[in-house]
């Protein structure tokens, strides 16, 4: 690894890029009539087989990290019992990466539960702190040992996202409820009357939790313990080795008598995670677009606006703004390992990675410790209960991984930071 240089590069999570990854809780919901995936993943963008040409045009186009993560549910697919092949598969992805002069940053955990997990109660009980630990103390021993940066959990606060989406959809009639992941409100609602049939035949429980679902207290509190638990094992057995956490953020600006409403989202978000990253190495910020607060709460995107395919105001201003926010509060050097837009069209991607990186740039001038900035995502892919019809990529999803322009603009970058 080379000392000290900016990382440029490009995110994927498993379950959206690799295809068949069939023991997990979300591919289970997806054969369900009633699981809320109106489409299926399958196949993916068959990452799992095309992994070396993808990161070969990521390193080609000037690149130099690729985060990706671990499909736990593939290396642990039933309880204590590992998949050396699966391990061998994974370690073959981070060779390649180093081969090619590509950092791997390496995320324990993008939203996925092996079945054997929600079957035994999910991410409400306290054994999950254990269960993880175990995944995570088999990983750095068998896999990880020439990993420099592991991420644990991907978007720690994605729950206590959920659950404010879900609120606000329901208060105000959206007709869609576009949320982070792609949840559609509507048809959730509909969905429930006859969901707990089914969850109760495939995972033995009316009401199993997930990690993407609402989050309480108590779901937070054990989020918070399973990521020191994480960070702990991985600076025991891998001393070398930077952990963090990754959050996802708004830019959350306020009008006018919408500052309280608005700290009390932030807090909400970010804050009450803080006292958890004390040991971290880096924190892992993920940023799409920014919400404005009035009196009453959130306001809606401005009419004329520009929007992405997820109903996101086009904003690559926020990413700057979340940057030194966050570091006024955690004393962290800071990782950019997800910001990106959804669009077909190619050239306002290209706009969005300049204006977003310069962000980035403006911040590193002005003395904030930016390690590296990680677009989201490499190649369209599989986004969640919105299917396919969200194209963030860099690649398309086609046979042959087609690279748009705006690789090679994110790979320019690598020389101006």
């Amino acid at each position: 690894m080379k000392e000290k240089r900016f990382l440029i590069g490009a995110a994927t999570a498993a379950h959206q890029v690799e295809g068949n990854n069939t023991n997990n809780d979300t591919w289970v919901l997806e054969q369900l009539p009633h699981g809320g995936y109106p489409v299926k993943s399958g196949i993916a963008a068959n990452h799992y087989e095309t992994y070396r040409d993808d990161i070969r045009k990521l390193h080609d186009a000037g690149c130099n990290a690729y985060r990706f993560s671990l499909e736990w549910s593939r290396i642990e697919p039933e309880e204590g019992k590992y998949d050396y092949t699966e391990v061998e598969h994974y370690r073959d992805v981070i060779r390649a990466c180093q081969e090619m002069d590509v950092e791997p940053i390496v995320t324990l955990f993008h939203f996925t539960s092996p079945v054997w997990l929600i079957q035994k109660g999910g991410w409400s009980v306290d054994s999950v702190v254990d269960d993880f630990a175990r995944y995570t103390r088999f990983v750095a021993e068998n896999l990880l040992q020439d990993v420099h940066y592991i991420c644990t959990l991907n978007e720690s606060n994605i729950g206590v996202l959920i659950a404010k989406y879900i609120e606000a959809a329901m208060r105000e009639e959206k007709e869609h409820g576009a949320l982070q992941i792609g949840v559609d409100v509507e048809e959730m609602t509909k969905n429930a009357l006859f969901q707990k049939q089914e969850y109760l035949e495939a995972f033995g429980t009316e009401e199993p939790s997930f990690f993407v679902a609402p989050h309480n207290r108590h779901d937070i509190d054990i989020v918070k313990r399973t990521h020191k638990k994480a960070v702990e094992i991985i600076h025991q057995l891998l001393p070398e080795a930077k952990a963090g956490i990754t959050l996802s953020l708004r830019d959350i600006q306020w009008k006018e008598e919408g500052r309280l409403p608005a700290e009390k989202a932030w807090n909400e978000e970010f804050s009450q995670f803080v006292d958890c990253l004390q040991d971290d190495d880096f924190f892992g910020l993920q940023n799409y677009t920014r919400t404005i607060f009035a009196k009453d709460g959130e306001l809606p995107v401005e009419a004329g606006k520009e929007l992405t395919e997820m109903k996101y105001e086009y904003y690559p201003e926020g990413l700057g703004n979340v940057i030194r926010r966050v570091h006024k509060e955690l004393d962290k050097p800071i990782l950019v390992t997800e910001n990106g837009i959804a669009t077909l069209d190619d050239t306002r991607r290209c706009v969005f990675i300049d204006e977003a990186l310069a962000g980035v740039k403006s911040c590193k001038d002005d003395g904030i410790d930016v390690i590296g900035y990680c677009y989201w995502s490499m190649i369209d892919n599989y986004e969640w209960q919105s299917g396919y019809d969200m194209h963030f990529g860099l690649m398309k999803r086609d046979e042959a991984h087609t690279v748009r322009n705006s690789l090679y603009v994110l790979g320019k970058w690598n020389d101006k930071i």
